[in-house]
């Protein structure tokens, strides 16, 4: 079965803002997660159940925050949470 794909507020307001080849490169990595939901790292502590999946959008590594409804062991819901670019200093 295929997982619902939803998206908070806050997270549409950010793809918005996006360019049409960088949202395909965002639509890429959501279908890489809803194919394999185990797929990013899950967090520890006040995240827990809250995962995170790291792809390269325009050469900067990204961020994708997610979180599976209504558990992480049968989910029916793939929920996106955030996206956010960081920059690694060497």
């Amino acid at each position: 079965m295929a997982l619902a794909i939803l998206a908070t507020p806050s997270f549409a307001r950010v793809v918005k803002k996006l360019h049409p080849q960088d949202k395909a490169v965002l639509d890429t990595a959501v279908q890489a997660i809803a194919a394999d939901p185990a797929l990013g790292d899950e967090k520890r502590g006040d995240l827990n159940g809250v995962f995170v999946y790291k792809f390269k959008l325009n050469k900067q590594e990204t961020l994708l925050a997610y979180r599976l409804q209504p558990d992480k062991l049968v989910p029916e819901a793939l929920v996106l949470l955030a996206n956010k670019s960081i920059s690694i200093n060497y």
